[in-house]
């Protein structure tokens, strides 16, 4: 790994045209890195949850026109795959850096799921100012969390229960320029910081106990 664990050259794969051309840089400059994390936190996960968790990297092989517009690894309890659960993501857009919880509509107990974080949404008074929020997975954009707490984040928990494509994300989004400067070091204490503060969330998520590690 170089000194800065990100590089503008693995943001801007996702200005490169054509599926075959963006997934053969994908391949060769992001996807190693994705091995490295998808190494370390499932170990990580594995160690603070009890369970063990397994790492997910992206494929995209379902593709054969368009190219993919982002990609990542994430981190589930099940082998066979992530989408039917609630799961952690590490990944890129071409503009930001995600560090995420996710619930996606291709997980059954969504409704349930939503259930427990609308009675337990005083959880996300905890969770640091620069995280944000999000209602769809295919999307970039986000809210700040410290703005949906008005009102868009009941509207996204409750989405999320009656709506069959409602999803729900929370966590992290760092900008290219700033993740491009960290090193090595600092980005992998972020993204341990990050998944430290969304265990409570995914306890809640999980109807599970967790031990939250001590900093």
């Amino acid at each position: 790994m170089s000194k800065h664990f990100w590089e503008n050259k693995d943001f801007n794969v996702f200005q490169i045209d054509g599926l075959e051309k963006r997934m053969e840089a994908l391949i060769s400059n992001i996807r190693p890195k994705f091995d490295v994390l998808g190494e370390r936190y499932s170990l990580y996960f594995s160690g603070v949850l009890g369970d063990e968790f397994f790492a997910h990297v992206a494929k995209h092989a379902r593709r054969s026109v368009n190219p993919p517009k982002d990609s990542w690894v994430a981190f589930s309890p099940y082998k066979r795959g992530y989408k039917a659960l609630p799961h952690f993501q590490i990944g890129l857009w071409e503009n930001h850096l995600f560090i995420i919880l996710a619930v996606i509509y291709e997980a059954p107990e969504k409704a349930a799921i939503a259930e427990r974080l609308l009675k337990k949404k005083t959880i996300f008074n905890k969770l640091p100012k620069d995280f944000i929020v999000s209602g769809d997975h295919m999307k970039p954009e986000a809210i700040p969390l410290k703005e949906a707490k008005k009102l868009e984040l009941e509207n996204l928990l409750t989405r999320l229960r009656d709506v069959k494509k409602g999803e729900f994300l929370v966590g992290r989004h760092i900008p290219r320029e700033e993740a491009v400067k960290l090193t090595e070091d600092e980005f992998l204490r972020l993204v341990e910081d990050t998944f430290d503060q969304l265990l409570p969330v995914y306890k809640a998520m999980t109807n599970m106990k967790v031990a939250v590690p001590s900093r």
